[in-house]
């Protein structure tokens, strides 16, 4: 497998500002900006942390799910998904769901229908009242298992990373809206495996694939490109480091996050696998962070802990509205900075 290597960037995250419009930004409760207003999305240091939750019903937080603002679904590895809200209290249970399964197995669609591997290991989507359960995707092969799923945002697209247990080798496929297989990921460019054992699953805004491969003792976060050319695989900071990454997602300005079980943080890189900082140095409340989901309405974190069922939630990123000159060209600014804060 190719490796990257990735070496510290520094950015400033008072001044790491970048335009967006506030039209391609999805918002609740929002009219639609006029032409020239813009929205400004900053770092903040060290990020704000919010008011945290426990989830009645579940043991653990091995992923997070947001439906809304004030609701997600988390899961806990052992037959328990549990739709919540910010109180913790359990709103909706399913039943049915992978057992045994330590990675991202369920996610959410545009309409607010859960997507979830099931023990069976058939792909199900539950409708947004929660009455009605269908099969999405049936397995057909018993050789591969799906261990983690992700709906994307841009084209609607189904992201499944499998293993096959025999081989200890991954892939993940891409199924359109139909539920039809459009795209296999399985090798680099030399026709070597991509992944060993992906655990977790999310999409970049570049529409990049990200693999959270967690191969004991160590692993990667692999990312290709969306015609599934092999980018990168990062593989700790500094170079030569175990990292064992959990939970990943990516946030509005392109950063990928993913949770290291080795060093119990959570690790922010760019979008071309350099490492920019340690964005939480074990989170207040939670020894080792394992799930992460990311909110872009509100820009929140919503981090999990792998030993209790602590979800505590930071944001660290803020948003200024600005009025522009609609010929003014979006800035990106940067100065040095600490690469190691924490709250």
């Amino acid at each position: 497998m190719i490796e990257y290597h990735a070496k510290t960037r520094y950015l400033n995250p008072a001044t790491a500002d970048v335009m967006e419009s506030l039209s391609e930004i999805p918002t609740t409760g929002t009219e639609k900006p006029q032409q020239g207003n813009q929205c400004l999305l900053k770092l903040m240091s060290p990020p704000e942390l919010l008011p945290s939750l426990t989830v009645t019903g579940v043991d653990r937080c091995f992923h997070i799910s947001c439906v809304t603002s004030d609701r997600v679904w988390d899961s806990d590895g052992v037959y328990k998904l549990i739709l919540t809200d910010t109180t913790g209290v359990p709103l909706h249970r399913v039943e049915d769901s992978d057992s045994y399964a330590y990675g991202g197995i369920h996610t959410v669609n545009s309409e607010s229908e859960l997507i979830y591997i099931d023990r069976n290991y058939n792909i199900n989507k539950l409708s947004k009242d929660m009455k009605t359960t269908t099969t999405f995707i049936e397995r057909t092969d018993s050789t591969w298992k799906p261990r983690c799923v992700y709906w994307s945002p841009s084209t609607g697209d189904l992201l499944v990373a499998m293993c096959n247990n025999d081989t200890k080798t991954g892939k993940v496929t891409r199924y359109n809206q139909s539920g039809q297989l459009t795209q296999t990921i399985q090798n680099d460019n030399t026709d070597l495996g991509l992944y060993n054992l992906p655990h977790y699953i999310t999409e970049n805004n570049n529409g990049d694939v990200v693999v959270s491969d967690s191969f004991y003792p160590s692993g990667a976060v692999v990312v290709t490109e969306r015609g599934g050319r092999h980018r990168f695989s990062y593989t700790g900071h500094p170079s030569g480091s175990v990292l064992r990454p959990w939970g990943i997602c990516s946030d509005a300005l392109s950063h990928i996050l993913v949770c290291d079980g080795k060093t119990k943080t959570v690790q922010m890189l760019d979008s071309d696998g350099q490492f920019l900082s340690h964005l939480l140095i074990r989170p207040s409340g939670i020894f080792s962070p394992r799930s992460l989901s990311y909110d872009v309405n509100t820009h929140r974190l919503w981090v999990g802990s792998e030993d209790n069922n602590t979800v505590v939630i930071y944001r660290y990123i803020t948003r200024q509205d600005a009025l522009t000159d609609e010929h003014t060209a979006p800035v990106l600014m940067g100065m040095p900075y600490s690469a190691q804060h924490q709250p």
